[in-house]
């Protein structure tokens, strides 16, 4: 495999890890490190792996049939893609909000800019949206393998710094697992972790584009394909696990609480590496800060503008269609546009409405782990592209556990 095919190997796996590596990274799992040490570790390497065929099934079906899984939702039932389309318009200018104000916040906190909040969301926004819709996907493309790079070396380097600072007795704590605010924490955690199963649909798009120009006999064999993938989903969790050490080695040893706002906690954790380690961990910890949220950005208005412009294509009878150059600008400046909007009008309720896409992530959690399950078993494709009975069994037990995990969220919620 020459440099061009394992880069368009690994660029829909590398553009999921910039964009999955975010808040469930920087403020989840530092914060678990700095609550319970090394203890949810194990939970941590767990739902990553139970999750990891939901989200491979999107390249798997997108490699073999050239669709969307959108088009496999709709190959079950149609009715799906009017479930599917009214929830990414509830659902996706809200995570374009929280995303693109957590960006701006963390940017703020780290620079000591005193521009206001909108201000910067503004630049964080149009800075976004030139980048995609100059560049498009090949600079995606590029800007998340050089964004990832630069995450995983001041990531790991700020996790080997905080090392020697763990209690590593922490590891077999398990009292946790008998306090109902800390299953309600491990739960969030487990839910959004590595990232939305939403965004399987992103990679099957993500996996339809990084080979659209590939003539017939350049075509990447499946193994390839998710041989790209599962190296970037290994990293995504490897990343996981160090931001996990990053809060158990500053924050946990010396039992400081953590801030509860991905900027606060950013701003916390550097000035804590800066207190504790000196100025070059501190560097670091602030680039590992930035980048996670900024590779998080591109990618999450790339997927949901793509994830729009595919429903158009249904909705012209174009199956498992992918947007064009035009339909993709058209929504991507709609995205930003209500994203904005939602911060503008509801800045102040913000936090009950983000209460309320968490309750619907976890519904349609395992609703979308299933529906993609059913794809990859029951829709027209290649026999040889099907998943094996090991991954199908792994999907099954994933999917069990994260049904049981949303209705204990709800249960533990209403008692």
């Amino acid at each position: 495999m020459d440099i061009r095919e394992l880069q368009r190997a690994a660029g829909p796996g590398l553009i999921f890890a910039g964009s999955a590596i975010g808040v469930s990274h920087l403020v989840q799992s530092t914060r678990a490190g700095a609550m319970y040490g090394l203890a949810l570790v194990g939970v941590i390497i767990l739902i990553n792996l139970l999750k990891y065929p939901a989200f491979r099934f999107g390249v798997d079906y997108a490699h073999s049939t050239g669709k969307t899984l959108i088009g496999g939702y709709r190959e079950l039932a149609p009715w799906l893609l009017i479930v599917y389309a009214a929830v990414a318009l509830l659902i996706a200018p809200i995570g374009g909000a929280a995303v693109s104000a957590t960006t701006a916040a963390i940017l703020g906190a780290i620079t000591g800019t005193d521009i206001s909040l909108v201000a910067l969301v503004v630049g964080v926004l149009a800075g976004t949206i030139v980048l995609l819709l100059v560049g498009g996907y090949r600079w995606l493309e590029r800007l998340s393998t050089l964004l990832v790079a630069f995450l995983t070396l001041a990531t790991l380097s700020a996790a080997a710094i905080a090392l020697p600072q763990v209690d590593w007795r922490s590891a077999v704590n398990v009292e946790w697992s008998f306090d109902i605010t800390a299953l309600l924490f491990v739960i969030a955690l487990a839910g959004f972790m590595p990232t939305a199963i939403g965004q399987s649909v992103d990679i099957s798009l993500w996996t339809l584009k990084s080979q659209e120009d590939a003539a017939p006999g350049e075509r990447l064999s499946i193994g390839a394909t998710r041989g790209g993938f599962l190296a970037a989903y290994g990293l995504t969790s490897l990343l996981a696990v160090c931001f996990c050490i990053m809060g158990a080695g500053v924050m946990h040893s010396a039992q400081i609480t953590p801030e509860s706002g991905a900027a606060e906690l950013a701003s916390q954790i550097v000035g804590l590496y800066s207190e504790t380690l000196g100025p070059v961990p501190a560097f670091f910890a602030g680039i590992a800060a930035f980048l996670v949220m900024a590779t998080t950005m591109a990618g999450a208005f790339d997927g949901i503008a793509r994830g729009y412009g595919a429903l158009y294509q249904e909705y012209r009878g174009n199956v498992g269609g992918t947007p064009s150059r035009a339909s993709y600008a058209f929504f991507l400046i709609m995205t930003a546009i209500m994203s904005f909007a939602v911060l503008a009008f509801l800045l102040e309720s913000f936090t009950t409405f983000i209460d309320l896409v968490t309750s619907i992530y976890f519904l349609l959690t395992p609703t979308t782990a299933l529906l993609n399950h059913l794809v990859v078993t029951r829709c027209e494709m290649d026999d040889e592209h099907r998943p094996s009975a090991r991954v199908r069994l792994l999907s099954l037990c994933g999917i069990v556990v994260m049904t049981a995990m949303s209705v204990m969220f709800f249960a533990l919620k209403a008692a």
